[in-house]
């Protein structure tokens, strides 16, 4: 088990202990200095508001294959590594589920992005992320991952 797998266990079974029982990933894709943000649908869940490449993770699936298949699957961008553990945030789901996003920086392969579930992306940097729709859980993502 490496490192990164190692934490991931850890930070799912202090969730468990919680009483936290949805698991969500998501991951700090980064450019030149410039996070990687997708625009949620107008007619979806919180529409409107950029966020982080993220999504659930499945049964019987780990936390870095969670958040490989997402990255890959919302931007058509394939993971190489997962760099570091960026926090994690707690809210209820649209089913109001307690929901644990943790959040990781990642490199992925240099390569077009493929919108699949999303509407706009934007590469923003740390000066420009104040003129996007994101919540204050994922400023406070993106404030860890610049320092």
């Amino acid at each position: 088990m490496n490192e990164i797998d190692e934490i991931c266990k850890s930070l799912v079974d202090k969730a468990k202990g919680e009483g936290v029982t949805r698991y969500v990933v998501g991951g700090v894709v980064s450019k030149e200095g410039k996070a990687l943000l997708l625009r949620r649908s107008k007619n979806d869940f919180m529409g409107g508001i950029y966020e982080l490449p993220s999504g659930k993770v499945e049964n019987n699936e780990t936390l870095p294959q969670a958040l490989c298949r997402e990255i890959l699957e919302e931007t058509g961008m394939k993971v190489l590594k997962i760099k570091k553990h960026l926090g994690n945030f707690d809210y209820l789901s649209k089913k109001g589920e307690n929901t644990r996003q943790f959040n990781f920086e990642v490199t992925v392969e240099d390569s077009n992005i493929k919108l699949s579930e999303h509407d706009a992306f934007a590469w923003v940097n740390k000066a420009e992320k104040n003129n996007y729709n994101i919540t204050d859980n994922v400023n406070a993502v993106l404030n860890e991952f610049w320092g």
